[in-house]
């Protein structure tokens, strides 16, 4: 019969989370700790960092190139007037992309930039992040355990009491087995932490574990929840005109976000045309800004509407007799592209037609179908395919410095639970390494503080 632990657990730290910012937050901890406080990782599934694994397309695209300064510019959104940055600041310069490499180039794990700044280890696998976080966690004696999820917390006697319930059978979360906890297995267990870090992510790719659970234990203990929704998200448009040409892609176009004829902003980057609508870059860093309903005109060539369309004029002034899809090409579009824009601009000749036939009106289709093409988004990719998640405990009840609540004591974040996002490229693992870093390093040093 399945019967409850007799007695709680203590520990100085309890970690809830096995992802990247849970590991390397209790890693930090200890490190500093030097043997002289205990500390215990809780993750619901029995294999942690499974969306590591997934990330970079599971090459791991751990940081992006620049400097601090320059990296901050990829987080937040456009409404919010850069809270989100000035909150990561503290974060990001106690635990840079420099320092981040260093960290794991000191344990002989080494990565490369590519040719667009992102970093990945040479092996290219995330396996080998996971790899060196866990050969690390094992050396410095942090306890690992798969198959709990927390229950209930309570701040209580300048602590926190959690009950915890067994999720899956193995207590051996993708550990060696002598890292592994074999005792019997209990229905539920109490913990008492001196301090409880919460590392649960957020909804994304819920599959992985990253279901959301943290946002109801950060508000039963008091914290208010921004709505959670899909960041890095791809762009669904009904009835696509531009269908036939799905895997195309263009690098430097251009989007301006509408909202009831409103402009919102204007961005460039790499953009993807799918069978149902955009992705890219572009549209997957703009997409925590975007709202079912908006209009999303879009630019597919280096040049302005009015240098478009100069351009076009002096192209046909000095070639009458060319045909119009090669002064569309010479003009930057690719030849589908050029014969999909002479549809929709309803030439009856299409790419075919000659220079001097083309009317005025016929040039200005043309220039807002290549300079703003408007697209009304008609939905989002929801948590399944969200890269990450915009929302989550709003950062105003957090110290920066710390990353330690402003209304419980003792009770820290770390990572993607908080209520930032950041742009495609390596930033979110980023800040989830450096809130990480911060986070473990503000636990032991209010503990030395206590003691």
């Amino acid at each position: 019969m399945i019967s409850p632990a007799a007695s709680p657990e203590r520990y100085a730290l309890i970690v809830i989370g096995g992802g990247p910012a849970g590991l390397f937050a209790a890693i930090r901890f200890a490190e500093a700790a030097q043997g002289a406080a205990t500390v215990l990782v809780l993750e619901k599934k029995t294999h942690p960092c499974r969306k590591l694994l997934l990330s970079g397309s599971g090459q791991c695209n751990l940081t992006h190139d620049g400097s601090v300064e320059e990296l901050l510019g990829h987080y937040g959104s456009a409404d919010k007037g850069g809270q989100a940055a000035r909150f990561l600041k503290p974060a990001l310069y106690a635990c840079s992309n420099t320092e981040l490499l260093s960290w794991f180039a000191a344990r002989g794990l080494e990565f490369e930039a590519d040719t667009n700044g992102k970093y990945f280890p040479l092996s290219r696998k995330a396996s080998s992040v996971l790899d060196q976080l866990l050969s690390e966690a094992k050396r410095l004696g942090v306890v690992l355990r798969g198959g709990r999820r927390l229950r209930a917390a309570q701040a209580e006697d300048g602590g926190f009491n959690l009950s915890v319930e067994r999720v899956e059978a193995s207590q051996g979360i993708g550990l060696p087995s002598e890292l592994r906890d074999e005792s019997l297995q209990v229905a539920s267990e109490g913990y008492r932490a001196d301090r409880l870090l919460l590392a649960t992510g957020g909804a994304s790719y819920p599959a992985t574990g990253s279901s959301g659970d943290g946002y109801a234990i950060a508000a039963a203990l008091g914290h208010r929840i921004i709505e959670p929704r899909p960041a890095l998200a791809p762009a669904y448009i009904d009835d696509f005109p531009l269908v036939g040409l799905a895997g195309l892609s263009f690098k430097g176009a251009g989007l301006c976000l509408r909202r009831a004829g409103k402009k919102l902003f204007e961005r460039e980057g790499d953009l993807l045309i799918t069978h149902k609508g955009l992705s890219g870059p572009l549209i997957l860093d703009s997409s925590r800004d975007m709202s079912p309903g908006d209009t999303l005109e879009l630019r597919f060539v280096a040049a302005s509407a009015d240098e478009f369309r100069g351009r076009l004029d002096a192209l046909v002034a000095a070639g009458p007799k060319r045909q119009l899809r090669g002064i569309l090409t010479e003009l930057g579009l690719t030849r589908s592209m050029a014969d999909e824009f002479c549809r929709l601009a309803q030439l009856p000749s299409g790419g075919e037609l000659k220079a001097a036939e083309l009317s005025r009106e016929a040039r200005q289709r043309l220039c807002s179908c290549a300079c703003a093409f408007p697209f009304e988004l008609k939905a989002l990719g929801d948590m399944d395919e969200a890269m990450a998640t915009a929302g989550g405990v709003t950062l105003e009840e957090v110290h920066p410095k710390s990353m330690e609540s402003r209304l419980v004591p003792g009770l820290y974040f770390a990572g993607e639970l908080l209520d930032f996002a950041g742009d495609t490229g390596g930033y979110n693992l980023q800040a989830a390494f450096s809130t990480a870093a911060l986070a473990g390093a503000s636990c032991i040093r209010s503990l030395i503080a206590r003691t």
